[in-house]
């Protein structure tokens, strides 16, 4: 148990092993062992290269610290208190209770200087990873000779818990093609995972694949040697590659019997343990939540030091406002999230001879916001000709070309949408990315944490339904929708034709406090009637009347509720029902949470309780439409994967037919017919 630092260093990096231990110990609850053994590092990065301002933790040239290993929480929350970002030793006395600032993993929004929402392991990794593709665009941008007012560096601290998940290997290997150079990363390397020594299923060169990744890699053989971890990060710093620096840590550093143990990971070490640990430190062991004096000064130095960085970079961004007025506002527009004014005016309207896959549609959208939206950056996960999501004459954004407007994330989904997290909370971009639906599982763990954060992000998931046809059960999504609007805070949207594309793009990049899904069609769509009067309001609010009953009826007889491809079935079957006396309402709903959020009288107008009985249609799973048809109504959907075939012929074989929708619509509206409806499958069923 080796300490090399000198006496000041040493008595800081004890406060933040202390601070740790003390928070884990009142919780009876937490990760000790982690910040015990990191503790150098963490104080070598904060105190000697992190150019922050801990009274102005939005300072947009901040470097960004990124704990990846966000189980580790309490190494943050004591760099947070010690240098000033306005925490309290009470909130971390009340690490991990209800209403604190010290949640058990860190939470972006929550407390001032956490960066990004982490503890999903590889997640905070791969955000860092967006954060310096964003920083890498956003300068490219706006820099201007004598003028680098984006020249920060992106860094994190990652486990070997984070190196294991898959995720972590996909951003690696894109930041390495990137040549991210402003990007370094600390590798705990403790040896020590929950589960026992790392070598029971870890034991490849961590650094020779990164090697291979084409990272700068260097390793450090004493953790506790902040001269070694110095001279390290100065090294990595100085090469154009993103770095990677190996630190041999000890878990649970000086604990008498928990040092080098997993026993350390995950559970509070025991009184005992904490007492033995502060003896070996050569502390009071009678003293909890104790900050030296001596080491409260040296962290707080971040103040003023961090003030003077602020303060001569808004006198650098005066001088640029002066020399650049246009882009200066530009780049603060961006930084606010503001949208230009007049965005849904470049928007088009299709007319009924216009009929287009939604994803076409889609890719029209994109076209006409991308010149006066600057902040829309994404690609595909090698997709783009499928999904149809490039900015035509955009360029690529590869290591000659940090311009480029389309990002080839290759294979990757999950690493793809973890760094578009890491893009959105960087600020100045609204990133996109795309995957043909049934893919979106592979991303699943990144979509939920842009939910969690509150996130502006647009999801563009193609290939929507059985409807792909061809490619068989594999690629045809059936469960995917009702998985995502199952999220909490995602917005799903499966427009009906081109004008609710269009209407959904308007929307999605408007929405603030989270991201949205973009269902949509491989296969083309006809226009629909009233789409180019109404798709405006109605999709901003989910759902609308697209086709009235006869004589405007306020008491339909039937109300038929449809998204996506499947609404012009709905129209069809409403026809044929009105001429038989039905009278029919079609109702197009295409986002759940944007219904729901609305106020009851709306609601009521467009699904009126009087009216009982419903008939939903979608080619999807028919989990979760029951709130809309009730127990009087029915619901036509697929509830078992699809088959190989071609669109022309799948759907009728499954019933998804004008004729069979108003066969069954007849039925609920005379008979009564009721729940879910089973396919025809022509003995498919169960594929």
């Amino acid at each position: 148990m080796t300490q090399v630092a000198g006496d000041l260093d040493q008595l800081a990096i004890d406060t933040i092993r202390t601070l740790s231990m003390d928070a884990v110990q009142k919780a009876n609850s937490g990760h000790p062992g982690a910040p015990m053994g990191m503790a150098p590092m963490a104080y070598t990065l904060w105190t000697r290269f992190m150019r922050h301002s801990p009274t102005e933790p939005t300072w947009p040239n901040r470097d960004r610290f990124v704990l990846s290993a966000g189980h580790a929480s309490m190494l943050l929350y004591s760099l947070l208190y010690l240098t000033g970002y306005g925490l309290t030793i009470d909130d971390l006395e009340h690490f991990r209770q209800w209403g604190s600032l010290t949640p058990g993993h860190p939470e972006h929004g929550l407390t001032a200087g956490v960066e990004a929402t982490t503890g999903p392991l590889g997640q905070g990794f791969t955000n860092a990873v967006g954060m310096a593709m964003a920083q890498r665009r956003l300068a490219c941008e706006f820099n201007k000779p004598d003028y680098d007012l984006i020249d920060h560096y992106v860094y994190s601290i990652c486990s070997d818990g984070d190196l294991q998940e898959g995720i972590t290997a996909e951003a690696a290997s894109l930041a390495g093609h990137l040549s991210l150079g402003r990007l370094v990363v600390l590798y705990d390397d403790n040896h020590i995972q929950l589960d026992g020594p790392t070598d029971l299923d870890f034991t490849e060169d961590v650094l020779g694949r990164f090697d291979a990744y084409g990272w700068h890699t260097q390793r450090v053989t004493d953790g506790n040697d902040v001269a070694s971890i110095d001279a390290a990060i100065t090294a990595a710093r100085a090469d154009d590659r993103p770095s990677i620096i190996a630190v041999r840590t000890h878990i649970g550093f000086g604990a008498p019997t928990k040092h080098d143990s997993q026993k350390s990971h995950g559970s509070a070490l025991g009184e005992e343990e904490v007492r033995g640990a502060k003896v070996n430190y050569g502390w009071d062991p009678d003293k909890h939540f104790f900050v030296p004096d001596e080491a409260l000064e040296l962290y707080r130095q971040a103040v003023p030091t961090g003030q003077k960085l602020a303060a001569a970079w808004r006198e650098k961004l005066s001088r640029y406002t002066a020399a650049f007025p246009a882009e200066a506002a530009e780049l603060e527009r961006r930084w606010a999230g503001r949208l230009p004014d007049g965005l849904e005016a470049v928007l088009k309207t299709y007319g009924p001879a216009d009929g287009v896959p939604t994803r076409k549609a889609s890719q029209e959208a994109i076209q006409l916001l991308a010149p006066v939206l600057p902040e829309l950056f994404g690609g595909a996960a090698d997709l783009s000709e499928s999904n149809l999501t490039d900015v035509a004459g955009g360029g690529i954004f590869e290591p000659g070309n940090a311009s480029g407007r389309n990002i080839r994330f290759g294979v990757r989904e999950h690493a793809m949408g973890a760094i578009a997290n890491g893009m959105a909370l960087y600020g100045g971009f609204i990133p996109y990315t795309a995957t043909f639906l049934v893919f979106s599982d592979y991303m699943r763990g990144a979509v939920r944490l842009a939910a969690i954060t509150g996130l502006r992000e647009v999801y563009v998931f193609t290939h929507d339904s059985i409807g792909v046809g061809e490619d068989g059960p594999t690629h045809e999504p059936v469960e995917q929708v009702a998985s995502l609007r199952a999220v909490p805070n995602m917005d799903v949207i499966r427009p009906a034709d081109g004008n609710e594309t269009m209407a959904a793009w308007a929307a999605a990049v408007e929405r603030k406090g989270g991201p949205t899904a973009l269902i949509l069609s491989r296969q083309k769509l006809p226009i629909l009637a009233g789409t180019a009067e109404k798709a405006r309001g109605g999709v901003a609010r989910g759902g609308y009347v697209l086709r009235e009953a006869s004589g405007n009826a306020a008491k339909p007889d039937l109300i038929i509720v449809s998204t996506g491809s499947e609404v012009q079935l709905g129209i069809g079957a409403a026809e044929a029902l009105e001429s038989e006396g039905i009278r029919t309402r079609v109702v197009s709903l295409p986002s759940f949470s944007r219904f729901e959020a609305q106020d009851a009288a709306y609601r009521e107008s467009v699904l009126p309780r009087d009216c009982r009985k419903r008939l939903a249609v979608e080619a999807l799973t028919t989990f979760g439409w029951e709130r809309y048809v009730g127990i009087d109504g029915a619901i036509v959907g697929i509830d078992h994967f699809g088959a190989s075939a071609p669109v022309d012929e799948i759907m009728p074989r499954f019933g998804f037919t004008v004729d069979r929708v108003t066969e069954i619509g007849r039925k609920v509206a005379r008979d009564g017919l009721s729940g879910r409806i089973p396919t025809l499958a022509d003995g498919h069923e169960g594929h």
